[in-house]
């Protein structure tokens, strides 16, 4: 590439952060930092209607949580500001006059319209391959307004001038505006410049098929953190979208994706969002973190449920990590560890109680605990006074996690053993004999 990269992100702060603008932004990235390029982030507010400072925080704060820094734009500054369109009047009233001063540009009822060449118009987009519009009947393609009765800009032209003046090298965004782009490319033209590369990349559709809204769940990138998924899972999901590298793999860092990227290897049908395939993915991110780093991330989760962590939290929050999708899952996870008088789960219960043998298989169970010398074979005692009671191993597993817990499912018996030490095992056990009874 002869010129350095550079890409843009221009939301409009009318909303939250949508997915498709999360994964627009994303893939903008991706291509500035696989080349060594600058990210730009433009904050498209001319709307000043439905333009809200909620709005545009939650951008900052969505495109933050992520990972996605951006090199120019609000809140960094940059050589090719300002980065609110707002701000930017008398530069796109100086390109506005030099549209007249060419003739491309006349009055009608107020406003003011581009005149388009009528010739057929060929785009090369490195997604959708050649595409051309012909101009040439008036009738189907009629000179576009640049300059509204009121005074304002619309969206093209102002798009393009911005693009101009922060020297944009690439455009990545939506099919939705694969058709505005030869407008843009008259407007380029016009100006005597030439264009940036374009790419559309595909939309996001429901698994049914349907045009993703901002009624549909995950939509909203804000929601995600309070959901207990982790920014670089949610990272790697979005850039999933569309895109998938040369081999099989599924689970990247940003920065292995980052190295993977190719606009080449961007898929021509949309993106299928599937909200279970996000916990997986997070499933997996959380799986290989440290258990220091695990315990980290969901002690804001702890914390909000009330759980009064102590030293033992790093180890407990490790016994469970392997089986928590969300980081919402863990305080419900680990409640038993810190609560002595644990409730029992109804169904847990009912179902040892038909276990007629239960009740004094564990109470065995908890003389054959109280009286052993090496509690790391506490897990095996189990089995072997199943054994020596004439039952099988499996027959007194299950009424002790649900002893040890009060619940069906957990931890693996050894982690939780090896955690409660041998005095609170033991009560625990004989607290569940006398609930059995």
């Amino acid at each position: 590439m002869n010129k350095p990269v550079r890409t843009r992100f221009a939301p409009s702060p009318t909303g939250y952060l949508h997915v498709g603008g999360a994964r627009t932004a994303l893939f903008n990235y991706l291509f500035a930092k696989k080349h060594g390029g600058t990210f730009i982030l433009r904050i498209e507010d001319t709307d000043k209607e439905r333009n809200t400072d909620e709005a545009r925080a939650a951008i900052f704060e969505g495109l933050s949580w992520l990972g996605m820094d951006w090199d120019e734009g609000p809140n960094k500054g940059g050589e090719h500001g300002p980065y609110n369109q707002s701000e930017r009047m008398d530069i796109y009233n100086r390109y506005f006059e030099k549209l007249v001063a060419a003739d491309r540009v006349y009055a009608d009822d107020g406003a003011y319209r581009f005149r388009f060449e009528r010739k057929p118009i060929t785009m090369h987009d490195l997604v959708c391959g050649e595409v051309t519009v012909d101009y040439t009947d008036e009738s189907i393609n009629p000179d576009m307004v640049l300059k509204r009765s009121d005074g304002s800009y619309t969206f093209h032209f102002v798009n393009v001038v911005d693009d101009i003046e922060m020297g944009m090298t690439h455009i990545l965004r939506g099919e939705d505006h694969l058709m505005n782009t030869p407008k843009h490319l008259q407007l380029f033209a016009a100006f005597g410049i030439a264009p940036p590369a374009y790419a559309h990349i595909p939309l996001i559709l429901n698994m049914d098929g349907s045009k993703m809204s901002k009624r549909d769940q995950g939509a909203a990138i804000g929601e995600y953190a309070s959901q207990g998924y982790t920014p670089k899972a949610v990272f790697n999901f979005l850039a999933l979208l569309g895109w998938s590298p040369k081999d099989e793999s599924e689970i990247f860092s940003p920065e292995e994706i980052i190295e993977k990227f190719t606009i080449e290897s961007i898929n021509r049908a949309p993106g299928k969002f599937d909200i279970e395939k996000c916990g997986w993915v997070n499933q997996q991110h959380l799986a290989k973190l440290s258990p220091e780093d695990f315990a980290s991330a969901a002690q804001p989760y702890v914390d909000a449920a009330g759980i009064t962590t102590d030293e033992k939290y790093v180890t407990i929050a490790g016994s469970i990590q392997e089986k928590v999708r969300l980081l919402t899952e863990v305080p419900a996870m680990i409640a038993f560890f810190y609560n002595p008088d644990y409730p029992f789960d109804p169904e847990a219960i009912e179902k040892v109680k038909k276990n007629e043998a239960a009740a004094g298989l564990l109470e065995k169970l908890a003389t054959a605990l109280a009286t052993l010398s090496d509690w790391s074979q506490a897990k095996d005692a189990i089995g072997a006074t199943a054994k020596e009671n004439g039952a099988k191993p499996g027959q007194l597993m299950f009424p002790t996690r649900v002893a040890l817990t009060g619940a069906a499912g957990g931890p693996d018996l050894g982690a939780i053993l090896d955690i409660l030490g041998q005095t609170e095992s033991v009560r625990r056990i004989n607290r569940a004999v006398t609930e059995l009874r």
